[in-house]
């Protein structure tokens, strides 16, 4: 018999957890702790050399984190997938994934403000080169291809201005302000 595949509402909610053994609760828990205890010193030593699967440190993962991580590969068709606490160490770990020292990326001059930081300041120092490209003409971003280019990325914000809302103080409150 094959063995039954949950569709994807069902995956949405209940992939990477598994009901509590001793209360019966279906929901993952949230871990509220930093750190975990080891069997013994062999134990930490084979979970901090990566040989055995578990826990260290929280900062480092946890029940929590792995559930969602377990639950987002699942949805997304994936092998696994990785949780970080912000947009910023994500594209900061996908750089460090992709580049090395002596590496080049191309990107667009357009992109988010603390993205370009991170290209420009941050690995530059760790020996990965950025060349920014301003526009969208593809010929451009071809011509600054070098023979280390690894990572690509052109520009996510639109090239044409954005009509912003108006704020306009409330009449209830005139610190407070409210879109209209």
């Amino acid at each position: 018999m094959a063995e039954h595949q949950f569709g994807f509402r069902t995956r949405a909610l209940h992939a990477g957890g598994t009901p509590d053994a001793e209360h019966g609760a279906r929901s993952v828990p949230i871990y509220q702790t930093s750190s975990f205890v080891f069997k013994d010193a062999d134990d930490a030593a084979n979970l901090f050399a990566l040989q055995k699967y578990g826990n260290i440190y929280s900062r480092i993962g946890n029940p929590t984190v792995a559930a969602l991580e377990e639950r987002i590969a699942s949805l997304e068709g994936g092998i696994g997938a990785v949780a970080t606490s912000s947009g910023m160490a994500a594209e900061f770990i996908t750089f460090a994934a992709l580049c090395g020292q002596g590496d080049h990326v191309v990107a667009s001059s357009q992109l988010y403000g603390g993205t370009v930081t991170q290209l420009d300041v941050t690995l530059r120092r760790f020996g990965v080169e950025t060349t920014f490209v301003p526009g969208t003409d593809p010929a451009d971003y071809k011509a600054a291809i070098t023979e280390n280019t690894k990572p690509f990325t052109p520009s996510s914000w639109p090239t044409r201005p954005v009509k912003l809302p108006i704020w306009k103080a409330s009449r209830r409150s005139p610190t407070r302000p409210v879109c209209r």
